[in-house]
């Protein structure tokens, strides 16, 4: 049977990886898939570099259109990245009868809408494993290994420069700016970072995650943001006093009212598997009906993991090639046309616990203030830590950790205690997670 023909939209890092393994492994893969895979075909803006890479084993052109429309190519790998171009060479390709496959996790985040329905009605696939986690295959496992669960809650460390950043602030008592430099310095952060550290990347990766696990449209503009530029070394301290590491969580939970979408700052018990997940390394947790938490870690980005991930949807495709479309796995799991319209639920209506801190004046009746205004908004109160001046000072710290409540309570609390003359400054709020 006649190989497989690939053309590969870009050669940078994860493009060279995919060719690499392929070459790499071609027998292994070939016994996998039932037949060859080749990349026929390369379009990179510097085709000198692309023709150092794949010498006479592939065509090299300059211009993405080559490929798209090139009959003899059958899979189309989308590794440009972004939103402009890549969106229109997916559409194209896909118009022109071919399967796509795409690490872009900003593209299918804003538009896997739009690209899934062209898809399903040319009767072609994409799939994205690399799109999420890099090497760990999270994606298939949602999609069809957990297929027979009802999934309750999603969590992940989902980008690995913040944990990374997180990682060395906790172990190093560094300041962000200091670690962030590092990350820049060893090439686990971008010269323009805002996508890592704003929490942006890793609510592209939640946003698709959560689709698949509920069965719902990709709806990142609904998804809540935050990133970890506001955290303090302190912060970071007293949360390990009080038992939690502090990471960076892509969370997506099933509730009565709805789909919880939400990236943010998290404390997680310090014993949690998930809080001793560092450096750059990924992990997701995955709770499902039937089977309980499952866990999933790895690389989460890198040239020969990433590829890994774009070679498994190669594998994948070539082996449903004959399929009739309709009997293919769904691009988000749950058949076309039966989506469901579950809302994502504001912030206000999301329960959670909470860590505070407050700066205020050293001088008694403070507490007792704060106490009572957490007591009115029905914030139970499960821990609480009061930091001793230095010497000289008058001001103190004081960490309260609340049981399980509504945001929009704590909202309510934290405008009426930074309205108190005794409080200093604004409160800092980090969501807490057991993950139980």
């Amino acid at each position: 049977m006649k190989p497989i023909k690939v053309g590969l939209l870009g050669i940078g890092t994860v493009g060279s990886g995919t060719f690499k393994v392929l070459q790499r492994n071609q027998g292994e893969i070939t016994r996998r898939a039932g037949r060859g895979i080749e990349i026929a075909m390369v379009a990179d803006l510097n085709t000198a570099r692309a023709r150092q890479l794949v010498g006479n084993a592939a065509t090299v052109t300059d211009n993405g259109r080559d490929v798209v429309t090139n009959p003899e190519i059958d899979v189309v790998v989308e590794l440009i990245g972004g939103t402009g171009i890549a969106k229109e060479l997916v559409l194209e390709a896909i118009a022109n009868g071919k399967h796509v496959v795409t690490a872009n996790k900003h593209l299918l985040a804003k538009y896997g809408n739009e690209i899934f329905a062209a898809a399903h009605a040319k009767g072609v696939s994409v799939a994205f494993e690399a799109a999420v986690a890099g090497g760990i295959p999270v994606i298939k496992a949602l999609r069809e290994g957990l297929t027979a669960n009802r999934i309750e809650w999603i969590a992940g460390i989902i980008n690995g420069t913040t944990n990374f950043i997180l990682s060395e602030m906790r172990s190093k008592g560094l300041a962000f700016d200091t670690v962030l430099k590092q990350a820049q310095e060893l090439g686990y952060a971008e010269a323009d970072p805002t996508f890592d550290i704003e929490g942006i990347d890793a609510a592209h990766k939640i946003t698709l995650m959560s689709a698949i696990a509920f069965g719902i449209p990709v709806q990142f503009e609904k998804a809540h943001v935050e990133g970890i530029t506001k955290l303090t070394p302190a912060d970071i301290e007293y949360a390990e006093e009080l038992g939690y590491r502090i990471k960076l969580l892509g969370i997506s939970r099933r509730t009565g009212d709805g789909i919880e979408l939400r990236v943010h700052p998290t404390l997680v018990p310090a014993k949690h598997l998930i809080a001793n997940v560092e450096g750059v390394m990924n992990s997701v947790l995955v709770k499902g009906d039937a089977v309980g938490q499952t866990l999933y870690y790895g690389a989460g980005a890198g040239s020969e993991p990433t590829a890994s991930a774009v070679i498994a949807d190669l594998v994948d495709i070539t082996r449903t090639l004959t399929a009739d479309p309709h009997n293919r796995v769904p691009h988000l799991a749950f058949q076309q046309g039966s989506l469901a319209d579950t809302p994502i639920l504001p912030l206000g209506k999301v329960v959670s616990s909470y860590y505070l801190r407050i700066r205020v004046a050293n001088q008694t009746g403070v507490l007792a203030d704060i106490t009572r205004i957490m007591a009115d908004q029905d914030i139970s109160i499960d821990a609480l830590l009061q930091k001793e001046p230095a010497e000289g000072e008058h001001q103190a710290e004081v960490i309260v950790l609340t049981h399980q409540t509504a945001e929009a309570n704590v909202d309510a609390a934290i405008a009426k205690i930074e309205a108190l003359p005794t409080v200093v400054g604004s409160v800092v709020r980090i969501r807490q997670e057991d993950l139980s």
